[in-house]
């Protein structure tokens, strides 16, 4: 766990993210509110969640479940968004402590979710994955109508929107062009599912280019927090 994170060092990335974000905004020609900004504390004590916390950040991701599990309680009253991978084994799990789950795929994952979520009488929401690469996790953009409809069919699950994750640019600019083809292939979907309204894209290096493009969730770790040792 990373330990050298302080209040004041905190705050002032988050000032930075926050200003970054409005001033990408504004290049948009967009309102900062329509921005999340989810805070990613893998590999982070609790004690950190809390801090951010406190700092007013209400949204905070998650890659592994007892990571997910051991930091909710240091903010109850945040929205906790899992980011990682759904894997049907764990899926049950997810669907008791997320609030957002990013990362759906094609598979047997969000009927498990969909169960649980159902038997808590709680409806969760879920974006799907987009992989235009051909070689990541996630749905293929001809598989996404699809398995929408799926989801939409769930009584546990609602479609929140899409997400992606593109090849890791050498530049910001290298990412435009596949958050410009999930924010295109988001509005199509809303033709048929209108609730489908979130764009889960940009990261640390990446997040301003996604918020010109139209991202209304960005997940950053290294911006706010610092570097991750080489296996966090």
């Amino acid at each position: 766990m990373l330990s050298d994170v302080t209040s004041e060092v905190l705050r002032r990335n988050s000032e930075a993210v926050l200003e970054r974000i409005e001033f990408a905004c504004a290049r948009a020609g967009r309102a900062p509110g329509e921005v999340r900004l989810v805070a990613v504390t893998k590999t982070l004590g609790p004690h950190v969640v809390a801090m951010a916390r406190a700092l007013g950040i209400r949204d905070f991701g998650e890659n592994y479940v007892q990571e997910l599990r051991g930091k909710r309680s240091a903010a109850p009253d945040a929205t906790w968004h899992y980011v990682g991978r759904v894997q049907s084994n764990t899926a049950k799990h997810v669907a008791e402590l997320a609030d957002f789950v990013h990362g759906l795929e094609p598979g047997g994952a969000a009927s498990r979710l969909s169960r649980r979520a159902e038997t808590r009488n709680e409806r969760l929401a879920v974006l799907v994955q987009v992989d235009f690469t051909g070689n990541r996790a996630g749905a293929a953009p001809e598989e996404v109508p699809a398995l929408a409809e799926e989801i939409s069919a769930l009584e546990g699950l609602t479609l929140a929107g899409l997400m992606t994750l593109p090849p890791m640019p050498e530049r910001p600019e290298d990412a435009r062009p596949y958050f410009r083809r999930l924010r295109l292939l988001r509005d199509r979907l809303l033709n048929t599912h209108p609730e489908a309204v979130e764009l889960s894209m940009g990261m640390s290096l990446d997040y301003e280019v996604a918020v010109e493009e139209g991202a209304t969730m960005v997940r950053i770790g290294t911006a706010l927090f610092g570097q991750r040792p080489p296996n966090g």
